[in-house]
């Protein structure tokens, strides 16, 4: 980078006030008024990016679904716009820029390489009916395989940006959860489940639970598993799996029966790691605690103590910066390490205003086998733009 991207605030508020508890404010803001200043915030991050040496990048609003759509995870797979085209086949509005900018990366890209970007992404709500389905994003994106200060970068880079809008940061890291997992005493299918589903924490509570013997087998799979022969008298296949499908989840269910259940000592430093909520020094040591008697994490407590220095070199105020140990299972799927957020604590209905993380195996799958470290973010214009008007 040239030099820090420096702090980016709306020039003028669209609604002519001052912002929150202004006693002249003016009256309702219009949600194209937001959309405006929005622009007018994004327009001003992304000059603030190009001059510190990041390129300019823009992706075609239509994107192949058949290539991409199943690398954003179940939740932006049930919100994409996705149609069909009689030339191109099925096709989908950008539901974010990081996967189609990274698989330009790996098409033709060099590295080190930093990318900056502003455009709408498209995304349907299922709840609620005054969020939008279009929304404007400014991102950065850093493709370094120096990964401390890469996290270190890019995570500084937004915060400077956001300047000293009333915000509060979140970090956690989906590498220490994932290590965790791949480092539990059981069968290698379990855990393949157990990651598959991090990101639904309550589904990956259930199986952990029934891994561990703390929860019965539900009563369908015991009956069937109490069969001497569960194929004999099966009906005619009319459902989606054939009959060979049939026994090979016949066979996987017998071996998950047989399989010792998942230890109460495993279980518990599982719950320890999720429940973690504290400034990133105090985690820090209570994750050494707990990579005593669950080693596989020692790697990647040790990149989270290595990313701290790097913060803390930026000028992050490491020692008050919260970590949570569950942060970022709701996000985006792609995510594998270091994940962060910044929140607006006073409007809670408001989405997150700028969010980010690492994502090194979405670069492996798109550079076909291949990877490169990599880390990017995006802020919300629109959404700051709503909370520097103070509604």
């Amino acid at each position: 980078m040239e030099g820090p991207a420096q702090p980016v605030r709306s020039a003028a508020r669209p609604d002519g006030g001052q912002g929150a508890g202004h006693p002249e404010r003016a009256g309702p803001v219009t949600r194209s008024a937001y959309r405006a200043e929005g622009r007018a915030i994004g327009e001003r991050c992304l000059a603030a990016l190009r001059d510190a040496g990041a390129e300019q990048v823009d992706a075609d609003i239509l994107q192949p679904a058949s290539v991409l759509l199943d690398l954003y995870g179940e939740d932006i797979r049930g919100r994409a716009y996705v149609t069909a085209d009689p030339l191109r086949g099925e096709q989908m509005l950008r539901p974010d820029f990081t996967v189609p900018i990274v698989r330009r990366h790996m098409e033709n890209g060099a590295e080190p390489a930093r990318y900056t970007y502003l455009g709408a992404v498209f995304r349907q709500q299922d709840f609620d009916e005054s969020r939008a389905t279009e929304s404007l994003q400014v991102g950065y994106e850093l493709f370094d395989r120096d990964t401390p200060s890469a996290d270190a970068e890019v995570f500084a880079t937004i915060a400077g940006l956001l300047g000293d809008a009333p915000l509060r940061a979140a970090t956690g890291d989906i590498g220490i959860l994932r290590a965790a997992v791949l480092g539990l005493n059981t069968t290698e299918r379990r855990k393949a489940a157990l990651l598959r589903h991090l990101w639904r924490p309550r589904r990956f509570r259930q199986l952990l639970d029934r891994f561990g013997g703390r929860s019965p087998v539900p009563a369908a799979r015991a009956a069937l598993l109490e069969q001497a022969d569960p194929m004999a008298d099966l009906p005619p296949v009319m459902g989606l799996r054939s009959e060979s499908e049939i026994a090979i989840r016949v066979a996987a269910l017998k071996e998950d029966a047989a399989a010792d259940p998942i230890s109460t000592t495993e279980l518990d430093l599982i719950d320890a790691l999720l429940a973690l909520s504290e400034t990133c020094p105090n985690v820090l040591v209570a994750l050494r605690d707990l990579s005593v008697d669950l080693p596989a994490i020692g790697a990647a407590v040790d990149g989270l103590s290595a990313r701290l220095d790097a913060l803390g070199a930026r000028g992050v105020d490491v020692d008050a910066l919260p970590f949570e140990g569950s942060y970022g299972r709701t996000s985006m799927e792609y995510y594998d390490g270091f994940v962060f957020g910044f929140y607006a604590e006073s409007r809670p209905d408001l989405p997150p205003v700028a969010t980010g993380g690492r994502y090194d195996a979405l670069t492996a799958v798109l550079g076909g086998g291949t990877g490169v470290p990599a880390v990017g973010g995006v802020i919300r214009p629109e959404v700051l733009a709503e909370l520097e008007a103070g509604a």
